[in-house]
């Protein structure tokens, strides 16, 4: 017990206490802000590689963006982004973030089903699909079980067997040779299960968006219950979404 106090007072905490409060370091793209200045447009969407940069008037599909900032060095009185890394959200169109709007994204409470407060608040095991997957949003999972994020002490873990988890993680744009795997271990997944898309790939398919080598069919028979947008996403960003999807909420 004594050596451990030492360590303590040389080393300070080693975990975030409150991973709802942490604050990130500036150079942290998180949720944009769009402005109301007027610029070329067409230049400005044309910056965007994903294409999630529409116009008239501007908006950024943060399901769509890679945020690696192009447009914000370009314009920078147009575009800037926050340090906001509450950016996960359970209603696809909430990730549209318009010209003017400066607000937090959020959950809809009417969207979450009513299983998921019941039975899944205080517990929650997930397994993690790498579903095409370039490596970067799973080292990002990773970390969300380390010592500095500590993920489960919420009883937010990854388990090795789908017939141990309560939902799964995708991550990845879902390439054709992992779309079998993707539904095998859904079905294998114990109901009610949720599904979790982790990262640009995954919502929308990224830079990868179109390409033949895709099949992404199982999303559009499968009810989505929350989307973590980032490129890689952020540790903070996946367990302040989890956290917010399975919390206890009143009802009416």
């Amino acid at each position: 017990m004594l050596n451990n106090l030492k360590i303590l007072y040389h080393q300070g905490k080693q975990y975030i206490p409150d991973v709802t409060k942490a604050k990130v370091p500036g150079i942290f793209r998180g949720r944009p802000v769009i402005s109301a200045e007027k610029v070329d447009e067409e230049k400005l969407i044309n910056i965007c590689p994903t294409g999630a940069i529409q116009g008239s008037p501007i908006s950024i599909d943060l399901g769509k963006c890679t945020f690696c900032g192009e447009c914000a060095f370009a314009f920078p009185e147009k575009i800037r982004f926050t340090t906001d890394y509450k950016i996960a959200t359970n209603d696809r169109n909430a990730l549209i973030i318009h010209q003017g709007q400066d607000v937090p994204v959020e959950l809809d409470p009417v969207l979450i089903r009513r299983e998921i407060q019941e039975m899944f608040n205080g517990s929650l095991k997930l397994r993690q699909v790498s579903a095409g997957g370039d490596n970067s949003c799973e080292q990002e999972l990773n970390a969300c079980s380390n010592v500095n994020f500590d993920m489960g002490r919420f009883g937010i873990e990854f388990v090795a067997s789908p017939r141990h988890a309560d939902g799964i993680v995708i991550t990845g744009p879902i390439s054709e040779n992992m779309a079998e795997p993707l539904q095998i271990c859904y079905d294998a997944t114990p109901d009610p299960k949720i599904i979790i898309l982790a990262g640009v790939d995954a919502i929308s398919g990224g830079i990868f968006a179109g390409s033949p080598a895709l099949n992404r069919k199982f999303l559009e028979n499968n009810k989505i219950d929350l989307y973590v947008p980032g490129n890689p996403m952020h540790p903070l960003t996946f367990i302040n979404g989890v956290l917010e999807l399975i919390r206890q909420r009143k009802r009416v």
